[in-house]
């Protein structure tokens, strides 16, 4: 049994799931979707208004009348990735639409690639739409072409990525997501809880709340009150949570926050998740990117990692079973061995339960291109694989103490041996680890929550055994 290997690129999606068949002579677009899960949900979003027009989905490039590429543009490698797609779908089908981060260069991909039908930026559903009818006319048929309540989906069907908010109000020096998604942008409350009912009544069991930056939902709106089922709701991030565990019984349903900055208020959603009774889970995932003041500094990021193992340490006393991931940069412009030991230490304090590296790229027009000090690649390299080595060691105490426990976990796979692969509370789909059950699995579906007890632990992985 492989386990979960430790070097994931934080920033990916599942691979999309495509189980539609086209009906015959109904007009046909693939999707290649990269990048994170915001981009995924911008592909369900697209796939869901045009099967609503009566297109089809194709799953492969020949059976396509064009093929929509939905890009990443978060580092120069996901770049020459997007790039790579793109060729690719011009070489297996021809006919190619744009969309995505990447897509806020136009000029940059048709460099690259001048053959493309057209380019569109993120989330600008209407121009792909418009896209796609100069391609592929449509040609629904009112009476085959239903579309289910949820929409198009591209995960497994019993998890789903909602979507609270665009856009970003940090001006971090590495990151040009505002420049691409621009600033930030909440969704309604009543929006988002309609959408994640309808989810939950779909049969959706788990719901990964997600945006560019979770903590920060709402501000754009001054927290406004919406109109919710007899009351109202503010669009704010504890409140929202709140309802959201609402939706579903914790042994039913379960709800996951990512992408969680360390505001004060962050403070307000751990008894939420001490609750047993609510379906938010106990589970953090903060972008620390970095402990050492200076590095934080210069990253223009908040640089009070001496508050941030207090303000841990205050979670843990509340909710003493939460499972709190982040992601790290190693290698940023500037960054001496001191300040990367000091990273490491850091790190020893917090023993954080998941992590995830990857090393400073250069991204165009990030202004951390222009600082001094960018460290040699073999320094990079080296730096990444200590810190590995350190989250690994941390990583395998912490599950070596989880063997002889009871826990809930979620079926996302049972392979044709029987061997079921699932998800722990403490482990979201793709970026952490997985609990394996070997036996007795012929009673099991995909999608279930049941009660397993951990009997084997490795570096990054669990196996467990059900009850006899």
């Amino acid at each position: 049994m492989s386990t979960n290997p430790p070097s994931l690129r934080p920033d990916l999606a599942p691979s999309a799931r495509f189980s539609d068949q086209p009906r015959a002579g109904q007009p046909t677009i693939g999707m290649v979707s990269l990048g994170c899960p915001k981009a995924l949900v911008d592909s369900e979003r697209i796939l869901t208004r045009l099967r609503a027009e009566g297109y089809g989905i194709s799953p492969d490039y020949s059976g396509a009348d064009a093929v929509i590429v939905n890009t990443c543009g978060f580092l120069d490698s996901a770049k020459a990735e997007s790039l790579d797609a793109i060729g690719e779908a011009l070489t297996e089908n021809g006919k190619v639409i744009v969309t995505g981060c990447l897509g806020a260069e136009p000029d940059y991909i048709r460099e690259h690639h001048p053959r493309i039908l057209a380019v569109t930026g993120p989330h600008q559903y209407e121009q792909v739409l418009d896209a796609v009818h100069g391609a592929v006319p449509p040609d629904p048929d009112p009476f085959i072409d239903l579309l289910p309540a949820s929409g198009v989906k591209l995960t497994p069907r019993h998890y789903s990525y909602l979507k609270i908010s665009e856009g970003c109000n940090h001006k971090c020096k590495f990151c040009i997501i505002p420049d691409m998604r621009g600033k930030l942008a909440s969704r309604p409350a009543h929006a988002v809880l309609r959408e994640a009912d309808k989810l939950v009544s779909a049969g959706v069991r788990e719901l990964l709340v997600i945006s560019q930056d979770t903590s920060a939902y709402g501000l754009d709106r001054k927290y406004d009150t919406n109109p919710w089922k007899g009351g109202e709701v503010r669009s704010h991030i504890t409140d929202l949570t709140r309802e959201l565990g609402k939706l579903g019984n914790a042994k039913d349903l379960w709800v996951r926050l990512h992408y969680v900055y360390p505001y004060p208020s962050v403070r307000e959603l751990i008894p939420l998740m001490a609750d047993p009774d609510n379906a938010v889970l106990p589970y953090l995932d903060i972008p620390f990117q970095h402990a050492h003041p200076d590095v934080l500094k210069r990253m223009a990021r908040p640089a009070a990692s001496a508050k941030t193992l207090d303000e841990i340490a205050a979670w843990r006393a509340v909710c003493p079973d939460i499972t709190l991931r982040s992601t790290f940069i190693v290698g940023y412009p500037g960054e001496t061995e001191e300040q990367f030991q000091y990273l490491l230490d850091w790190m020893d304090e917090a023993q954080l339960d998941r992590i995830g590296c990857f090393q400073y790229e250069n991204v165009d027009g990030a202004r951390s291109n222009d600082l001094d000090g960018h460290v040699p690649a073999e320094v990079k390299q080296n730096r990444w694989d200590r810190f590995m080595e350190k989250a690994q060691a941390i990583s395998e105490a912490k599950l070596q103490a989880k063997v002889g426990q009871t826990m809930d976990v979620i079926v996302d796979d049972i392979d044709a041996d029987g061997i079921a692969t699932c998800r722990t509370k403490a482990d979201a789909p793709e970026i952490d680890g997985n609990l394996f059950i070997d036996e007795g699995t012929e009673g099991l579906s995909v999608g279930e929550i049941v009660t397993v007890t951990v009997d084997e632990a490795g570096e990054y992985d669990l196996w467990g055994a059900l009850p006899a």
